[in-house]
């Protein structure tokens, strides 16, 4: 299947897996401490959270902590750019 994904820096953890939980009706599909990623259906969505790397609500970027980290996967047909 192929989605769109998504990292989100939180404070708390286990109070965004509930709430995420909860607007997509599902549970995570991976999940260890301070991390856990949603593989939602509908929309075709990959959500990672992740605990206490930068400032809450932001986007997730191991490079560059304020920087945009939103990706594509499933995509085989998709040409590369460089």
């Amino acid at each position: 299947m192929s989605r769109v994904q998504l990292a989100l820096n939180v404070s708390d953890l286990d109070e965004a897996v509930d709430f995420y939980s909860r607007l997509f009706a599902t549970e995570p599909a991976k999940r260890r401490p301070g991390y856990a990623n949603f593989a939602i259906t509908e929309p075709p969505l990959k959500l990672v959270l992740i605990e206490g790397t930068d400032a809450p609500g932001t986007l997730n970027s191991p490079a560059a902590p304020s920087c945009l980290r939103l990706g594509l996967t499933g995509f085989t047909n998709w040409p590369v750019c460089r």
